[in-house]
């Protein structure tokens, strides 16, 4: 008889699925109010000891720079950075982002927390990859109101950096920056094509039978609720207890 496959949370999922982008990576960044692209940086980091650095803003234990964000600047523009996490309001088919607010600028309706240096690090870093748990119409958009950052620039433009996927609370994405435009990659467990396309608000490629995403391991989720969490926890503590651990 094979064996039940271990119960895990939502947000473990998602963590795991994260990590098996960073495959390879030397340094990884996750931003700050980012629990989960930080825990996949750090299970990633645990799977591959000694061969991956994780920076995490706003932990003293995983941010070993005095000047903060602008270091981070710093060090993207010396290339030295090959994965970042961004996320937005709004996210539209060619991976243009919105993290301005709706409606139009600069009366808008509603308002996001602001670019920041979204911009700067989506043209530097090789590898960024999109998050947004929320997977809706009203977050992924067919042309977001406001570009705090593009997801692609013209021929002339230097650009070493850009979008490379794009996950979400029900699907994994593929963006291809030829094209600028996505291909879905998997389903969540519990969705389907069906549910994808309705929740979504721009068009998108997929393959004539979409894969399931492959859920944590037993070693994933060990891996997780021990050390990830354990250092996890002095940075975000309340994700860390509510949201990492045995399944309800």
């Amino acid at each position: 008889m094979a064996a039940a496959e271990p119960d895990y949370r939502s947000a473990e999922l998602l963590i795991v699925a994260l990590a098996r982008l960073l495959a390879g990576a030397g340094h990884v960044v996750a931003g700050a109010v980012s629990p989960i692209p930080a825990a996949a940086a750090l299970l990633a980091a645990h799977q591959a000891p000694g061969r991956m650095r994780v920076s995490i803003l706003g932990s003293q234990d995983h941010f070993p720079y005095s000047d903060g964000g602008r270091e981070i600047f710093d060090i993207a523009g010396r290339g030295r950075i090959d994965v970042f996490f961004l996320g937005g309001g709004q996210i539209d088919g060619a991976a243009n982002i919105n993290l301005v607010g709706t409606g139009t600028y600069p009366d808008v309706d509603i308002r996001f927390p602001g670019s920041f240096g979204s911009a700067y690090m989506y043209y530097m870093v090789p590898k960024v990859i999109l998050f947004r748990e929320e997977h809706s119409p009203r977050v992924l958009v067919a042309k977001v109101d406001f570009i705090s950052a593009p997801g692609t620039s013209p021929p002339d433009v230097c650009r070493p950096g850009g979008p490379s996927a794009l996950l979400t609370g029900k699907a994994a994405f593929a963006f291809d920056r030829q094209r600028a435009r996505f291909r879905l990659e998997s389903v969540h467990p519990g969705h389907d094509l069906d549910t994808i396309r309705t929740d979504t608000g721009f068009a998108f490629d997929h393959p004539p039978r979409v894969a399931v995403t492959a859920p944590p391991s037993a070693a994933d989720l060990a891996a997780i609720r021990g050390p990830v969490r354990e250092s996890l926890g002095a940075t975000y503590p309340e994700f860390a207890a509510r949201r990492l651990g045995e399944a309800a």
